[in-house]
């Protein structure tokens, strides 16, 4: 069923299964840059969904501001924003009647802003899956580089024009170069499953690698021919069954 969440004045869309039980664990589905919370079947996030719904899990996938058919300016979006839009999907989940256990599971940037959400409230989420995280966009804001759009890192524009004609606010790539990605992801002590494709041409695997060396109970798979959205040969059907498999032990 289709959900609003109010965050600070901006409604936030989103899409909430509930399974036909009296109790359930939740998964919390985050989305990447540019992206949304997964609208049409060949999604990544309309996929996750669908299988951890036919396992018995509830799930919660919302658009983050300016993305999908939540309310805000993409060129306002900032990691940080689309943490504080985490959180109220998260106080939404917990208000739940019959939610147990919450996971978060996120692909590309919203990997990252699982993780951070994640050691933020790490006595709050059981575990965490996150897909192809995009934790370099620290990197490539101290860089200058963009998504292939380059600038000067010491005098950021106040706009980044990037792809499918959306413009990036310059405020996105000064927070993004101080965030504190590994510092509070660290804080979460439960387990990771870290997934990423080792043909990977938008997020160096190396972000995940990085993950499994600050977590203290990670899993790493790196997957071969797998691109950054895991469209290519098999790869979706693996990231379905890894995300399954996982999630799955608690049960």
């Amino acid at each position: 069923m289709d959900v609003e969440i109010m965050r600070d004045g901006l409604t936030l869309r989103g899409t909430l299964c509930l399974p036909q039980a009296d109790s359930f664990d939740l998964a919390i589905l985050m989305h990447g840059f540019t992206s949304d919370r997964g609208m049409k079947p060949d999604q990544l996030l309309y996929q996750i969904a669908d299988r951890l719904n036919a396992e018995g899990f509830a799930t919660l996938r919302v658009d983050f501001n300016g993305h999908g058919e939540s309310d805000g300016a993409f060129e306002d979006m900032t990691v940080l924003n689309e943490i504080s839009d985490g959180k109220a999907i998260l106080d939404y989940a917990r208000g739940l009647s019959g939610v147990q256990k919450i996971y978060l599971v996120g692909h590309s940037q919203g990997g990252v802003v699982a993780s951070m959400l994640a050691g933020y409230y790490h006595d709050l989420i059981e575990r965490v899956v996150l897909l192809a995280l995009a934790a370099t966009l620290k990197d490539d804001a101290l860089k200058g580089n963009t998504q292939g759009y380059t600038y000067d890192p010491q005098n950021i524009p106040d706009k980044l024009p990037i792809k499918k004609g959306l413009t990036l606010g310059g405020f996105y790539l000064r927070t993004a170069q101080t965030l504190p990605i590994y510092d509070v992801a660290r804080q979460f002590h439960g387990p990771v499953q870290l997934v990423h494709g080792l043909d990977d041409l938008v997020v160096d695997p190396v972000a995940s690698r990085r993950y499994d060396e600050v977590y203290e109970k990670s899993d790493l798979a790196l997957l071969p021919n797998a691109d950054h959205g895991f469209t290519e040969g098999e790869s979706r059907e693996e990231v379905l069954d890894i995300v399954c498999s996982f999630l799955g032990e608690d049960k």
